[in-house]
């Protein structure tokens, strides 16, 4: 048996797998459930959670599989994600398609039958966002890409909600508004330290076309309307002390962070920032579902 043959890389299976960004789906859905959680009264209901939960992530995987395949050409011009299967054209067009579609299809088709139909329009329209307005309008021709196309990303957790409660509240909106001040700061750090690469593959990242010292500067003014927004939910009386200390612990780390990267800017701390601030938005989720959970308790 060949080598090309043991080589883990080339199974099918496990290259569709990474084409799906599993990383990024499980952040997706890590959300999604945080809102279904915080929608109910007690844990919700497995009949509806479950397929709630994988009918989301099969269309999350869907979205990111189209994001490859249209993205192909210029993956394959950035290191980052040359390795890509669709960008070495070791997956083809054909497959890749029939997969996405496939799986796109079966997650709609268990949000309609099994959670509501609020749910299952929501997130057509989250894909739709994504894999087609984001990727194919904004991202190669405006360097606010990610601030209008954050609004896909922002998503899931209103999707959870949606799918407990049937309705969109104030409270769900303030979980979307979250990771939409969220995604500007967290993206633009993962720019900034890959510029060159965005740059040769002919995208206009705010980085490339504003430079790096406009772009810190705009993390921070995110960073810190992020501080504000995420502080809501103890002003609706939706969380308590413990999300308030969590919150505040969190974001003084986050904006520390971002005063850091722009009073002087190193290719390290725009990692770090990137690195952190998916740990920013893992524990202040976290501590909201601890903090409902805890005054259900009360």
């Amino acid at each position: 048996m060949s080598t090309h043959t043991l080589n883990p890389s080339h199974q099918p299976i496990r290259q569709l797998w990474r084409l799906a960004k599993p990383r990024v789906v499980l952040l997706i859905v890590f959300c999604a459930v945080i809102g279904m959680l915080l929608a109910s009264d007690g844990f919700p209901d497995p009949a509806i959670l479950l397929p709630a939960t994988v009918g989301i992530a099969l269309v999350a995987g869907a979205a990111a599989m189209i994001n490859c395949l249209v993205e192909r050409g210029i993956d394959a011009r950035m290191r980052r994600t040359a390795s890509r299967a669709t960008a070495s054209g070791e997956a083809g067009v054909g497959a890749t398609l029939l997969v996405a579609l496939s799986a796109g299809g079966l997650g709609m088709a268990l949000l309609v039958a099994f959670v509501n139909a609020l749910t299952a329009w929501l997130t057509l329209a989250t894909f739709v966002g994504y894999a087609i307005v984001y990727t194919l309008l904004l991202k190669p021709n405006t360097p606010q890409n990610i601030v209008i196309g954050g609004a896909s990303g922002a998503m899931p957790p209103l999707l959870g909600w949606a799918a407990m409660t049937g309705e969109i509240s104030a409270m769900a909106m303030v979980l979307f508004l979250i990771i939409y001040a969220w995604t500007p700061p967290h993206f633009w750090a993962l720019a900034l330290y890959r510029r060159e690469e965005y740059r040769n593959a002919g995208l206009p990242m705010l980085p490339v076309t504003h430079g790096e010292r406009f772009t810190t500067l705009t993390m921070l003014l995110y960073t810190i309307l992020l501080a504000a927004i995420s502080l809501l939910p103890v002003a609706l009386r939706a969380s308590g002390v413990l999300y308030l200390l969590a919150a505040l612990l969190l974001n003084a780390y986050f904006i520390r962070l971002a005063v850091c990267l722009h009073r002087k800017y190193a290719d390290e701390l725009a990692r770090r920032m990137f690195k952190g601030s998916i740990w920013y938005l893992t524990w202040l989720f976290a501590a909201l579902m601890f903090d409902h959970y805890y005054l259900l308790t009360l």
